[in-house]
Parts: C-alpha cells; sequence; structure tokens
C-alpha cells in the first residue's frame, strides 16, 4: 500500500461502499457542488493541520532575523569566542545566503522527490534537516563547517517553502483556505520578529551567535512530531490511487480516514461521499495521467506555471529586499533615534509586517485575491516613486521617504506577501502541483539571490534614484500582469479552481 504507515485505516468506521461518485460511472463534473457545498469542519481539527506546516515558514523567518544579529556576533573581536572572526565581506555574504543557496537545492531536490514522498513525509524532512543544520551552524568549530550547516539548514527551508503550502491548501476547507495560508506568512514574520529580538538580546553575551542559532532547534523538533502525527493529505493519496501507485480501495479508505481526522466530528458521514467526488472531478480534468517535464509548459499547464512562477518572480524583483535595505537610513534621516540600533529598526518594520499580514488573514476570503494584489501594489508603485523622488530631488523633506517606506512595507504584506504564497498553493492541478510549485520556488529563492547580488553595482551605476523609480517600473508592469492575468479564486475548491481558472 504506498501510503504513509501512520495514517488511520476504516477499521474502526466500518467498511466504506459503493457510492455514486465513483469514478467508473462518472459522466458529468461535480464542480458546482458536492465536495463545495457539503464541506462541514469542526474548527480546532482544521486548524491543527495548520499549525505545524506553518512552524517551517516560522523558522524560516527566525533565521533571517537571528543571522542579522549573529553576523554582528561573529565579526566582534571581544565577543565572537572564535579565533576566526576577521571574515571577509565574501565570508560573511557566504554565512548570510548559505542557507539561500541551500534553499535553491532544496525547491530543486522537491521538484524530483515532491509527489512520490508526499506532502507530509516532505515536511518531515524538513523537520529533520532544519535542527541539524542548526546544531551544526551553532557548534561550528570553523568557518567551511559553518557554512555547511547554514546550506544543510537552507535545503530545509526549500523543502518546507515547498510543502507547506501544499499541504495547508490540500487539507485546509475551502471556506478557511485562504486565511490559514496568508496566516502561514503571518508566522514567517512572527518568526522574523522573533529572531530579531532573540538575537538583539544575545548579541552581546560571548559566543551569542551560537546560541542565537541553536535556539530554532526545539521548534524544529515540536514541528516534526506533529508533521508525524497529522496524516497525509488525502489529495495526493487519491493522486496516487487515481494514477495506479497503490491499491485505489486502500488508498480511497485512508483518503476517507485521513478527512476524518481533518474536519473532525462535524463532517458526519460525508467524508466517503467527498471522497469519491474529488476521484470524480480529478477523473474528469484529467489527473490520472501523470505530468511529464515537456506537458509542464503546454495548456493549462504552462497557465498554472505562468500564475505562479510569475507572481513569485515579482513578489522579489519589485524591489522589496533593496526597500528594507534603506530603512535604517530612511528613518534615521527622519530624527528617529531607533534608526542607529538596526535591529530595533527591524523590528518597528516587523510590527507593521505583522498588523498588515493579520489584516489580510481576516479579509482574504471575504474580499478575494485580485483586490488585495490590485489595491496593495498599487501602493507599491506610489511608494516606489516617492522614495526615487525622495533621493533625487525631496531629500530635505525626509518624512516623505519615511511615509514611502511605510506604505511600501505596509501594501508588500497586503498583497505580494501573503498573496503570492497563496495562489501559488492554489492554482496548479494536482498532478503537477509538486513540480509546479518547486519551479516556482526556485524562481522565488533564484530571483531573490539574483536581487540581493545585483543591488549594490547597480545603486552604484544608477543611483539610489533611478533604482527606485526602475523598481516602479517593474511594479506597474506587475499591475498589468496582475489585471490581465490572475484569476480569482476566492471560495472556490481546488478542483473548481482546475476546472473554471485554468
Amino acid at each position: 500500500m504506498a501510503s504513509d504507515p501512520q495514517q488511520p485505516t476504516l477499521s474502526s468506521l466500518g467498511k466504506v461502499g459503493e457510492s455514486s461518485g465513483d469514478i467508473g460511472g462518472v459522466e458529468e463534473p461535480l464542480i458546482n457542488g458536492g465536495v463545495h457545498g457539503s464541506e462541514n469542519y469542526s474548527v480546532v481539527a482544521a486548524i491543527l493541520p495548520f499549525l505545524f506546516p506553518a512552524l517551517g515558514g516560522l523558522l524560516y523567518g527566525y533565521d533571517i532575523g537571528a543571522t542579522s544579529c549573529a553576523t554582528i556576533s561573529i565579526e566582534s573581536a571581544t565577543l565572537s569566542g572564535i579565533s576566526w572572526y576577521n571574515l571577509s565581506s565574501v565570508e560573511i555574504g557566504l554565512i548570510t545566503s548559505g542557507s539561500l543557496y541551500g534553499a535553491l537545492t532544496g525547491s530543486v531536490l522537491a521538484f524530483n522527490v515532491a509527489d512520490f514522498l508526499g506532502r507530509r513525509r516532505e515536511l518531515l524532512a524538513a523537520a529533520l534537516l532544519y535542527p541539524v543544520g542548526a546544531l551544526i551552524t551553532a557548534v561550528a568549530p570553523d568557518f567551511p563547517i559553518m557554512v555547511i550547516g547554514r546550506f544543510v539548514f537552507g535545503i530545509g527551508i526549500g523543502l518546507a517553502m515547498h510543502a507547506a503550502p501544499m499541504y495547508i491548501a490540500e487539507t485546509a476547507p475551502s471556506k478557511i483556505r485562504g486565511r490559514l495560508i496568508s496566516l502561514e506568512e503571518f508566522f514567517f514574520v512572527l518568526g522574523m520578529i522573533g529572531g530579531y529580538g532573540i538575537g538583539s538580546l544575545l548579541v552581546d553575551t560571548v559566543a551569542g551567535w551560537r546560541y542565537m542559532y541553536g535556539a530554532s532547534t526545539p521548534l524544529a523538533v515540536i514541528m516534526g512530531i506533529g508533521m508525524w502525527w497529522l496524516p497525509a493529505s488525502p489529495r495526493w493519496l487519491l493522486l496516487r490511487a487515481i494514477q495506479g501507485k497503490g491499491n485505489m480501495q486502500e488508498l480511497r479508505e485512508t483518503a476517507v480516514g485521513s478527512l476524518y481526522r481533518l474536519r473532525g466530528p462535524a463532517i458526519g458521514d460525508s467524508a466517503p461521499e467527498q471522497v469519491d467526488e474529488i476521484l470524480a472531478e480529478l477523473s474528469y480534468v484529467g489527473d490520472e495521467k501523470e505530468a511529464t517535464l515537456s506537458e509542464m509548459f503546454k495548456g493549462k499547464c504552462l497557465k498554472a506555471l505562468t500564475i505562479g512562477a510569475g507572481l513569485l518572480l515579482f513578489q522579489q524583483i519589485t524591489g522589496q529586499p533593496s526597500v528594507l535595505y534603506y530603512s535604517g537610513s530612511i528613518l534615521q534621516s527622519a530624527g528617529f533615534s531607533a534608526a542607529s540600533d538596526a535591529t530595533r529598526v527591524s523590528i518597528l518594520l516587523g510590527l507593521l509586517k505583522l498588523i498588515m499580514t493579520g489584516v489580510v488573514v481576516l479579509v482574504v476570503d471575504k474580499l478575494g485575491r485580485r483586490p488585495l494584489l490590485l489595491g496593495g501594489v498599487s501602493g507599491m508603485v506610489i511608494s516606489l516613486f516617492l522614495l526615487g523622488s525622495y533621493y533625487l530631488f525631496l531629500d530635505d523633506v525626509p518624512v516623505v521617504a519615511v511615509v514611502a517606506l511605510l506604505l511600501y512595507v505596509g501594501c508588500y504584506q497586503l498583497s505580494f506577501g501573503p498573496i503570492g504564497w497563496l495562489m501559488v498553493s492554489e492554482i496548479f492541478p494536482l498532478r503537477l502541483r509538486g513540480r509546479g510549485l518547486s519551479i516556482a520556488v526556485l524562481v522565488n529563492f533564484g530571483a531573490n539571490a539574483l536581487v540581493t547580488f545585483a543591488f549594490s553595482p547597480l545603486k552604484a551605476l544608477l543611483g539610489d534614484a533611478i533604482l527606485f523609480y526602475i523598481f516602479g517600473a517593474i511594479a506597474v508592469a506587475s499591475l498589468h500582469f496582475i489585471f490581465f492575468v490572475i484569476p480569482e479564486t476566492k471560495g472556490l475548491t481546488l478542483e473548481e479552481i482546475e476546472a473554471k481558472c485554468l
């Protein structure tokens, strides 16, 4: 049986009989009712499957926050606690970006193993790599070992950021799917603030950087225990069944048992019916055929890839890493005393990001994805042109830069921040979701690395103002992309999205 060994069986629920939804007798798709209409769930049962995958994003955010403080500690002759503290800018860059290159590697690995392992076991692998990488980094006796630890931790990031959105999307009820996936971004920002906070407490401690990296281990262990306890994604099990990668009846029964656990008592006796409806819809849209690499760049597969990879590409190349780079100098020019302390500035902006992400969590399933993207990115365009104008001819009015900075951060968190990851987890058809999302995540991390690497040379070549105007022009192009390409997926089941939007 091709399913996770820890999955529940139906021995305690009775044998599941045949249903009118069995795939052999389906004439018409069930996308106008069925699953969508009878999707009852218990709140506690539905939220628990979200919490443990979301820890993967929280650990990613923590790593970003902690690393910004750890590099300060490592370079200190008195506080580093090591003899090799005198590192070059390239070596510091490797420490900072080591996890990013690991994440790129993890995304490539996910392309080949995601559909074989399944979402749950991929998250288990990430939960194993996180503490291994953190502990190698924390106890590193020299620089090369530290970089290896950062790289291993980064592979965990790549796997977690690939599998967590898929697992949450495939297990969450349609009515709150947007809210839960957006809440993952909330966890990411929360982790980042936690990293800054713990880092600021330990930055004056001898060898404090070791404790900063080691502190993430308990959360990774909790994530691993939680993912071991959770069931596999019912949709992944049914994909295995419909593609002939296991016994149909056994996988179907396991999927029914998983659905009972994921929805709680409120689902009543409708789990078998819902599973049969999902099977019927998967058969109707052609998910019984395994996606080939060449097929991913054709037809509706190409459309899904364009939407997913396009969103995550624009998420990075509209200047998000670069704008935050300027935050300290902008706030300092406005007379904020906290600007002399980069950690406090980062915490301030992190709190703003947290608040705005919380707003998205509350409204995304009511307003929809497109309004938030269009409104948020429009605000980003205004803020980027304000920043360019500040550095070109408004440098004597620092309040303009402060307003632009806060507007940019807030609007990014209303749009690209959470909505990019939300839509990329929804838009891919089930049979190519694993591979498609791995390509999209690879584009995201690759663009992040490119923007981070190219920022300083472009700044020196073009100047501050022109660089922000270029980011503004790219943001205008992203608005065009959103308006003409991005569909609305609010309230639709994943099967309805595949049938109606692609």
